[in-house]
């Protein structure tokens, strides 16, 4: 890839493992974990997206214990689990390979930066609580524009903070909606597919795909 000024990543599910907080409590939680977090996520995404379209918004961290309320009850979870859950999400996990891959990229001196649905205060908390605070050069929140992904506000954020072109970003996300959302704006995106999906058909095909942060040193 040639002509590269930023790389940009997503944070949850690419950089961190949005999984962690139901995985640290599964003895409590039981077989039914995965299921949980997984319900979890899908309703919080879910609920960013019928927000923006209602023109609704409330910030990731407000949307996160609600789309967990709902999943407590549907999962049947002790109610007095939920604050416990709500701590370890600010403390998400990386996946294993991120610290070295972030490392290595910032010693080839690009641009690096997280562009997120989070809030600020939870991007910070992840950070300083992975020991990645001098990795990023800016970490972009959708709640400098009041909406989420995949609008193209979002988008817009790194490109009027660097004043570069559009395919001068590689962009990267494990969320394909997001790399679609990506790719349509222009930026050059690379999907992250760590647990072996499909892409979904959104007028956007990226031209790199990786199960890893590992292979996009390859690939750059």
């Amino acid at each position: 890839m040639k002509n590269i000024k930023a790389i940009i990543f997503d944070a949850y599910g690419t950089l961190f493992d949005v999984n962690s907080a139901a995985e640290k409590c599964k003895d409590k939680i039981g077989s039914k974990w995965e299921g949980f977090a997984n319900y979890w996520r899908t309703t919080q995404l879910e609920y960013t997206w019928l927000r923006s379209l209602m023109k609704r918004h409330k910030d990731f961290w407000q949307l996160t214990e609600d789309s967990l309320d709902k999943s407590m009850k549907a999962f049947d979870i002790d109610t007095s689990m939920k604050n416990e859950l709500l701590n370890l999400y600010k403390v998400l996990s990386p996946f294993k390979e991120v610290p070295e891959v972030l490392k290595t990229l910032k010693e080839k001196n690009y641009k690096l930066g997280i562009l997120s649905n989070g809030t600020p205060a939870l991007l910070n908390g992840l950070i300083e609580s992975n020991n990645l605070k001098n990795v990023f050069d800016d970490i972009f929140s959708i709640e400098e524009v009041g909406i989420y992904k995949p609008d193209s506000k979002v988008y817009d954020l790194p490109i009027k903070k660097y004043i570069i072109e559009k395919e001068e970003v590689v962009f990267l996300s494990a969320n394909t909606w997001d790399v679609s959302g990506g790719g349509n704006y222009g930026y050059s995106s690379i999907w992250v597919n760590r647990n072996n999906n499909i892409f979904d058909n959104l007028d956007y095909k990226p031209k790199n795909e990786i199960k890893n942060l590992n292979q996009l040193l390859d690939i750059i």
